[in-house]
């Protein structure tokens, strides 16, 4: 199975496992985060195994800290490693994010200064990652809310350093690319026109929500529907790269499996329509 094969996917989410696993829309695929799944055997991972036999399956890490002070941690690289010869995914990604210190976990994806040290730890990581998993991964570019000063590299431009030096490919999340182009003020058509289009591997869409506290602050919630701008960037991005495999993230407020379904419609009608596109290409 490659990742030619699908399509627009859904985050899955327990209470839609009977509707998950009956569906049988074309191209429709599911993507978990591992954390819930590195455990020996039991329930949850036969319910897992359950939708993979049916569904592709993607794996989505949030706790590996790849932009960390400490290297990924080595048990919990194993049991991903065990994970993923299991259930063979279509396709592994993480954050460019930090989420560990000195052992400690912290509930959240904390940002870090584009520097070149940082880039030859985030660099390293994502290495010896790749090395353990055998395999590689997709690094998805984080939401941003404040400046930072001690940047050196642009994000398009520290992204595009980290594939050339690992080999590594881009999960790029549009919405996070529009949250954080209007909280810091830069244009987002722009950041995307910088991406490498032969390296991004998959698309993430969600929805956002203004902050209660800050005015004009926008919080990458995947709370809510697909906003209208960033349908928007997606259309764009999708015109000029061509299909990619594109998962609908909805962590909170989650709706009936069928509303989810009509919001992965709209995906892969714009997926089907650049594929068109590309294909009346003159060669």
């Amino acid at each position: 199975m490659t990742t030619h094969t699908i399509s627009a996917g859904l985050g899955l989410k327990p209470q839609h496992f009977d509707a998950a696993l009956g569906c049988g829309q074309a191209g429709l695929w599911f993507e978990v985060h591992p954390e819930n799944y590195l455990m020996d055997g039991g329930p949850r991972l036969a319910w897992l195994q359950a939708i993979r036999e049916r569904h592709p399956l993607a794996l989505h890490g949030v706790s590996l800290s790849l932009a960390g002070p400490d290297a990924p941690d080595a048990d919990h690289l194993r049991r991903l490693a065990q994970l993923v010869g299991r259930m063979e995914p279509v396709l592994v990604s993480e954050h460019l994010a930090w989420s560990r210190l000195d052992g400690h976990y912290l509930p959240d994806l904390l940002p870090v200064p584009r520097t070149n040290e940082t880039l030859l730890r985030v660099a390293a990581n994502i290495s010896r990652t790749q090395d353990v998993l055998k395999r590689r991964i997709a690094l998805e570019n984080p939401s941003h809310y404040l400046h930072m000063e001690q940047h050196a590299w642009s994000e398009p431009e520290f992204l595009q350093e980290l594939v050339r030096r690992t080999g590594c490919a881009l999960l790029v999340d549009v919405n996070n690319v529009h949250v954080s182009a209007s909280n810091l003020g830069i244009e987002a058509h722009a950041y995307l026109d910088q991406l490498p289009a032969a390296d991004i591997l998959e698309i993430h869409l969600a929805g956002h929500s203004a902050d209660a506290s800050l005015p004009g602050l926008l919080v990458d919630s995947h709370d809510a529907p697909v906003a209208p701008a960033v349908w928007q960037l997606y259309r764009y991005l999708v015109t000029r790269i061509g299909p990619r495999p594109t998962l609908i993230e909805r962590d909170g407020n989650v709706p009936a499996f069928d509303e989810l379904l009509q919001e992965r419609a709209i995906a892969a009608d714009m997926l089907a329509s650049a594929a068109q596109a590309q294909e009346e290409l003159p060669a």
